[in-house]
């Protein structure tokens, strides 16, 4: 689900709550070491996640929320704001020449450059928080 949260936006709270859970507590956030990433560089949207106002020129960046049971990434086009709910069920990510998040069709391929080394540890903590909400315990080393 992608919502415009350029400004407070009910729908976008309570279909994230119900997505995603809501946000984690002063002290949980605390214990985990942060719950959001520092921003990464866009490469590329799929159609479906390109804004209509897109501008080609403009360098766009993004940012990766965490939730209970998913993740928020939320992204700027010129002056708008857009966050794209994400459970993890649905969930997919990919590292090859780009590091790329997808879900229902869609991606978002972020380009991997001193932002993306800057996030590694955070993209690892998702990764684990993805598996285990959905206990998939076959994948620790």
């Amino acid at each position: 689900m992608i919502f415009n949260t350029t400004y407070t936006n009910k729908d976008f709270t309570a279909a994230c709550n119900e997505t995603v859970g809501q946000a984690f507590s002063l002290l949980k956030i605390i214990k985990m070491g942060g719950v959001g990433s520092s921003r990464f560089i866009v490469a590329a949207f799929s159609t479906k996640l390109q804004p209509k106002n897109k501008e080609q020129l403009a360098l766009n960046y993004a940012n990766i929320e965490l939730r209970p049971n998913g993740i928020i990434v939320h992204f700027t086009n010129k002056q708008d704001r857009y966050s794209w709910v994400i459970p993890y069920y649905r969930l997919v990510t990919y590292n090859s020449q780009t590091f790329s998040i997808h879900a229902n069709g869609s991606y978002i391929k972020f380009k991997k450059n001193k932002n993306y080394l800057a996030n590694k540890k955070f993209i690892d903590k998702m990764i684990d928080l993805k598996n285990a909400f959905l206990n998939l315990s076959y994948y620790d080393a």
